[in-house]
Order: C-alpha cells, then sequence, then structure tokens
C-alpha cells in the first residue's frame, strides 16, 4: 500500500516537470516509477563493479536479492525531499544550470571514466534523464549537507503525508541538458601523479578511522576528531567523484582504532576505543546498497579490543590480537572467526597461537591468515588455517627485524612486510615470506623509502606501493615508493601534488589508483584531505588487506614506546 500511494503521489506531483524543448516545445515528464526503475539501471552497473571476493564459495548473487524495490523507492524519494528541503529553505530550486554544472564536473573529474560511461548507457545516453537522476542527487546532497544542523535534523525527523510532502516536489525545468565530453583515457589517470580528493561533501577531519575498497567506492567510518571519536563516515565514488555520507542510524558506537572488512556485499567494523578509554566487542555490517547497519552479534565475541587485525576469508572475518583492558601490557592472542550469514562467532584456537600481541600486521592466502610482529617487539608470527582451526609458526630464519608498527601486502604468493619500528630505531628493510616453503627473502633497500613506522601499503597486482608514516625524529612523510618483488627493486612515488605528510591515515587501491585519505599532520591536526596516486596495472582489484591500526600517542591505552 505505500509503495501505491506513493506512486500515485509522484505521479501526480511530477507529471508537471517538464522540459521545453527548442524545436517543438514538447513536454517530458519523470514518474515516480520511472526514477525508480532509472534507480535500479544506476545500482546494476554499480553491483557489476562491485568486489566479489575470490575466495568466496558462493556465485555473486543478483541485485535484487542485495537492494529491494523498497528500498529503491526509499533512494528515489530520498533525493526528491532532500531537492524539495533545499528549494524550502532557499525559496528556490535546484537550477538547471547547476545541475548542467554538476554533469560537467563529473565527466572532467571522474577518476573512473569506463564506469560513468557505462552510468551513462544505463540512462540510455539521455541528458534530461542522467540530469535527473544522476546529477541531481549529486546536487542536492551536496546542498543539504551545508545546511544547518537544524535544518538537516528536521529533514530526517519531520515527515508529512505522502500526498502533502510529496505534491511540493519539482524537477530542475531545463530547455537544453547536454551530454557533457569527458576523457578518453581508459582508466582516467596518468601514471605516477597525484591528484587530490575532492573535500565537498567530505567527512569531518579524523585519524584512526578505517576504510575499504568495495570496487565502486571507498567507505571511510569512524575515527577521531579531536577531542571526540567518531560514529560517521562516508563513501567517496571515483567515477562521479563525489562524497555521500554513510547512515548513523544504527550504526556503532563511536570509536577508533578499529578494523575493516568488504565481503563483497557489507563492510563490517569490529572492536576499538570509544571515549576514556571503552573498550568494544560490539560491531556493524553496513550495506552501502542500501545505506544501513546492523549490528554484529556480541554472543562468543572475542574479549574487547583495540590495534587488534582482521581478515575476509570470503566467508568470515577473522580477527586476532589486540589491546585490552588487561594488566599492562595488555595484549592478546585470542581471537574469532564471525560469519555474517548467521550472525555467530566461533573463537579460534589458542593451541600453538604466536604470542600475545598489538601493532601487528596480517593478511589472507586464500587458504589461511598470517600474522607478523608486533609490540611488544617481535619476529614471529603464525599462520591459521581456519579448516582445521589449527596454528603453525612462521620460520625465524632470515625473518626481519623484530618490530612493530610496520605494514604488510599479499602478492597471491607471499606477504610482503615493510618500515615499522623496535622503540629505539626505525626501518626501511623488510621481507618476503612464502608460506609454501616456509621461507623468508630480504627486501631491497636500494632506493628504499626512508625509515619510518606506521606507513600505509597497497597491493597494485604487480607492485606494493608504501607512503605516507613517520619517525621518531617528527617527521611527517607524503613520500613513498614501489616495490616490484619481479626484480627485488624499489622507485620513488612522485611527490608533485601529493597530500601533506600524515599519520593514521588510510590507503585502498582501486585497480588503478592508491586513494589516501584523512589522518593527522605534524601539528596534530586532524585531517579530511587525500590524495590519488595513479599507478597503472592491468590487475583486477581485489580487497586491501586491513592491517592494524597505526598507533596515536595519547594517555590511554599506551602510547608508542
Amino acid at each position: 500500500m505505500r509503495t501505491l500511494l506513493l506512486a500515485v503521489a509522484f505521479a501526480v506531483a511530477i507529471a508537471s516537470v517538464c522540459v521545453t524543448q527548442p524545436e517543438n516545445l514538447s513536454r517530458r515528464t519523470l514518474t515516480f516509477a520511472q526514477r525508480v526503475s532509472y534507480q535500479r539501471a544506476i545500482e546494476e552497473v554499480y553491483w557489476r563493479h562491485r568486489i566479489w571476493p575470490k575466495d568466496n564459495p558462493q556465485q555473486k548473487p543478483p541485485l535484487a536479492a542485495i537492494v529491494s524495490e523498497a528500498q529503491l523507492e526509499r533512494k528515489v524519494e530520498d533525493y526528491l525531499r532532500k531537492s524539495q528541503l533545499v528549494t524550502d529553505q532557499w525559496q528556490s530550486p535546484i537550477t538547471a544550470s547547476e545541475i548542467q554544472a554538476e554533469m560537467e564536473r563529473m565527466a572532467a573529474h571522474t577518476k573512473q571514466p569506463e564506469v560513468l560511461r557505462e552510468l551513462f548507457e544505463a540512462l540510455g545516453n539521455d541528458p534530461f534523464v542522467i540530469a535527473e537522476c544522476l546529477a541531481r542527487p549529486a546536487v542536492a546532497e551536496r546542498l543539504v549537507t551545508n545546511l544547518s544542523c537544524n535544518d538537516r535534523d528536521q529533514f530526517h525527523t519531520s515527515r508529512a503525508s505522502a500526498e502533502n510532502q510529496m505534491a511540493k516536489l519539482i524537477a530542475a525545468v531545463s530547455p537544453n541538458y547536454k551530454l557533457p565530453t569527458m576523457s578518453g583515457a581508459p582508466n582516467g589517470c596518468t601514471d605516477d601523479t597525484w591528484t587530490a580528493t575532492s573535500t565537498t561533501n567530505a567527512p569531518s577531519p579524523r585519524d584512526g578511522h578505517t576504510a575499504v575498497w568495495t570496487g565502486t567506492e571507498m567507505i571511510v567510518w569512524g575515527g577521531h576528531q579531536q577531542p571526540d571519536v567518531l560514529n560517521t563516515g562516508g563513501r567517496y565514488n571515483p567515477s562521479t567523484d563525489t562524497w555521500s555520507t554513510t547512515s548513523t542510524t544504527s550504526a556503532p558506537d563511536a570509536r577508533t582504532d578499529h578494523t575493516a572488512v568488504w565481503t563483497g556485499t557489507e563492510m563490517i567494523v569490529w572492536g576499538g576505543n570509544g571515549c576514556c578509554p571503552t573498550y568494544f566487542n560490539t560491531g556493524g555490517r553496513y550495506n552501502p546498497g542500501t545505506d544501513s547497519w546492523t549490528a554484529t552479534s556480541t554472543a562468543n565475541a572475542p574479549d574487547a579490543r583495540l590495534i587488534h587485525t582482521a581478515v575476509w576469508t570470503g566467508s568470515q572475518m577473522i580477527v586476532w590480537g589486540g589491546q585490552g583492558p588487561l594488566p599492562p601490557p595488555g595484549f592478546f592472542n585470542t581471537g574469532g572467526r564471525y560469519n555474517p550469514n548467521t550472525d555467530s562467532w566461533t573463537a579460534t584456537s589458542t593451541i600453538n597461537a604466536p604470542a600475545a600481541r598489538a601493532y601487528d600486521t596480517s593478511v589472507w592466502t586464500g587458504s589461511e591468515m598470517i600474522v607478523w610482529g608486533g609490540s611488544s617487539y617481535t619476529d614471529t608470527g603464525g599462520r591459521y588455517e581456519p579448516g582445521t582451526d589449527s596454528w603453525t609458526a612462521t620460520s625465524l630464519t632470515n625473518a626481519p627485524e623484530a618490530r612493530g608498527y610496520h605494514t604488510a601486502a599479499w602478492t597471491g604468493s607471499q606477504m610482503i612486510v615493510w618500515g615499522g619500528g623496535n622503540g629505539v630505531n626505525d626501518f626501511n628493510t623488510g621481507g618476503r615470506y612464502n608460506p609454501g616453503t616456509d621461507s623468508w627473502t630480504a627486501t631491497s633497500t636500494t632506493n628504499a623509502p626512508a625509515s619510518r613506522f606506521s606507513p600505509k601499503a597497497v597491493w597494485t597486482g604487480s607492485e606494493m606501493i608504501v607512503w605516507g608514516g613517520a619517525n621518531d625524529a617528527g617527521v611527517f612523510f607524503n613520500t613513498g615508493g614501489r616495490y616490484n618483488p619481479g626484480t627485488n627493486s624499489w622507485t620513488a612515488t612522485s611527490i608533485t601534488g601529493a597530500p601533506t605528510g600524515r599519520l593514521l591515515t588510510t590507503a585502498v587501491w582501486t585497480g588503478s589508483e592508491m586513494i589516501v585519505w584523512g589522518g593527522q599532520d605534524d601539528s596534530g591536526n586532524n585531517l579530511n584531505t587525500g590524495g590519488r596516486y595513479c599507478a597503472q596495472s592491468s590487475a583486477t582489484p581485489t580487497p586491501t588487506p586491513r592491517l592494524a591500526p597505526s598507533p596515536r600517542p595519547r594517555p590511554t591505552p599506551a602510547p608508542r614506546p
């Protein structure tokens, strides 16, 4: 009944929406049902590009199994109501020129032109439909974000009847929307170059947050903005170069130093630290298709903790290690496997598990989680096989020097660890660990980036890119390097146009670019800026391993030694 009422109300309201054609003065309309149909076409494009982890034994489901018709209707209702809110507040509707300018901006700034072309094609390459169903939602979102808190609260809490509310909605009238021209480049970027990320509608400045790449969007969530912790976030879409906010309805408690993984349909966040501190064993599953949260069960969940690691196996999230409210140093060698299909936890074995630690790294190989290093500073690690719930120690022979606060990436056959420190020295050394032979090979230091702790790393399919971090002398780096394990060689990343040096940032790999965002600068300021670093790669993007969040000096828990 609700669907029918809305459809009727929208059909009546939007029947008056028209575009005057110069040739014959014909009128065009978009009914509510048509808008929902076009929204479905948009979501189909995004779903087609969403990463479905190769280790997931199930087939990628159709969009209809993930996003219902009612949820598509709510998305259309949402952007039309936001359009009306802008009209009510400024006594002027969103203009055709604003919408045309947004179309031009998308085409000029897209970093995934192939995806934007698909979106245009899904909308029939019709400038009117593209303007109303792709550009209008972006303009409305941005303008509503600029409204006062009271006005935004009114949008979220005040609803008139469908007939009264929707009858006021009038889409922009345009005599001549034009289809914009976009870059002919296949991936929209030039190798070894930086482009700043937009700050328009970006989440508030923060550090200690998490980020995942879905295949179409980077989702950032949580973190710390002095003096508060956050339960807000944002979705960055490179194809349209736009930010949209993540819902806070039913979102987990505000936190920092948590972990996040991408499952193929959801981002799962877990653990972390609230105010004062508060250690969490809670989390949430965020569905970007429906902009909605579902809490994770706490039954049999691991003990509350922060600065742990997490990986996604294809069907389960495994969390391990970390620091909690135990007697100092309060480190764990316990963990748990979370199955989102059953919303249930299973403890990981402690038999032969590595010694308790935090500030370590972990990667998923396709069959095992490998953890290595961490505090208290160690050169040990372990391989956890979830099928047998068993641990096997990693070799110590030729292992890199004991450390924590390093970074790691999985190449498909090897784990590469690099950087970090031991409380006395910072490192620009590392190693490649081959689980098939249980052996280590040192990474070259020739042309390697300067020694640092807490850098970020992504794997491109052929190279590991490391960037950012700091050293014990207080230098915050905006430099990095590309490491090729095939040639055991380093190439410096450009500093032209690079973001300012920072700690506690995040990095994801999109298939053509590394996106870094947020963090803290050398003056302790939180940031909502970032950069897209282009590195040509023909590899299919895979989820970036979720590494332990970097440490931030704070009274509690214990700061970096």
